[in-house]
């Protein structure tokens, strides 16, 4: 399949909702570039908002549009809506339930070479940890695009992390996006790996070579950390062995997710892939993918060593 990027996936299917419905607004923390809302502020001027490099006042902007009945989407790079604006995402948006969505751009390792302080890869645990918000990792452009719409019909605050690049599809159009609902997309009886985001992808090819070698691998994605779908997490703990992949750290994504459930509902034998908890090597995606194992080959090896042990 083509490759295409989610964040303009995302700004597309965004304008397009504001032409439709004037209550929609776009919130940038002089980030319209990097999240590609050029066309919207350009079109629609009347429902977007610079707000400058300040994240905490962006979030604080868009509850009080919240609250005069607006649905503003506050966008800018993850790492720093994640970290720098957490108590007002905390306290604004979830305690005060303000109908806002956090769209955090170039998340995990997007940003590559530019090192640790643009990394986001402790976003999912902190953003989890807080009652009363959604959390949603999308797969590709497709599942973008068709979770933009839910969102603007969804009635509470979530934080979705997306990716910066172009990245392969998993979905076809015309997808539809339940919030909180896995989707199963490969069934097997042998081992089961769950992934969220652009790990999606890595995880299906895993299963293509798996089944290569007579292991047959069932794959969800579990686009929604929170609420975490946990029927689906124990229809894959039914294959005896669970593999999680994610381009998060090891500590407090999905595998703890994942973990922290199972232990407690069906324990099963696990393989939590993700980044170690350790100051990254530094390079693009693909080169800290490819020396951290989250790869199709490095699911593979876990997969296989899992299955022996």
């Amino acid at each position: 399949m083509m490759k295409r990027a989610a964040r303009m996936a995302f700004t597309r299917a965004l304008l397009s909702l504001g032409r439709e419905d004037a209550r929609v607004f776009a919130l940038v923390t002089d980030s319209r570039g990097s999240v590609t809302l050029a066309d919207f502020a350009r079109e629609l001027p009347a429902q977007f908002v610079e707000c400058g490099i300040a994240e905490q006042n962006a979030i604080g902007i868009a509850a009080g549009l919240a609250n005069a009945g607006k649905k503003p989407f506050v966008c800018g790079p993850a790492c720093f809506f994640s970290l720098r604006a957490a108590e007002q995402i905390k306290i604004d948006l979830a305690y005060s339930n303000s109908n806002v969505k956090v769209i955090g751009v170039s998340g995990g390792v997007s940003y590559g070479a530019l090192g640790a302080s643009h990394h986001a890869i402790q976003d999912v645990a902190l953003m989890r940890a807080i009652p009363g918000l959604s959390v949603v990792l999308p797969a590709d452009a497709c599942q973008t695009e068709a979770l933009t719409r839910a969102l603007a019909v969804h009635n509470g605050p979530v934080y979705v992390r997306m990716g910066r690049g172009e990245v392969p599809g998993v979905y076809e159009n015309n997808l539809l996006f339940v919030l909180g609902k896995a989707n199963h997309l490969r069934h097997g009886k042998d081992i089961s790996i769950i992934a969220c985001g652009e790990m999606v992808y890595p995880a299906l090819e895993a299963a293509k070579e798996l089944a290569g070698d007579g292991i047959e691998a069932r794959v969800v994605d579990m686009h929604t950390l929170k609420p975490l779908d946990e029927e689906a997490v124990l229809e894959a703990a039914a294959c005896g062995a669970v593999v999680t992949i994610e381009e998060h750290s090891v500590h407090g994504g999905l595998g703890s997710a994942v973990a922290s459930f199972l232990v407690q509902r069906k324990p099963t034998p696990m393989r939590i892939l993700g980044l170690p908890d350790e100051v990254l090597y530094t390079g693009n995606s693909t080169e800290v993918f490819t020396h951290y194992g989250l790869t199709p080959q490095g699911i593979v090896r876990a997969a296989k060593e899992l299955l022996k042990a």
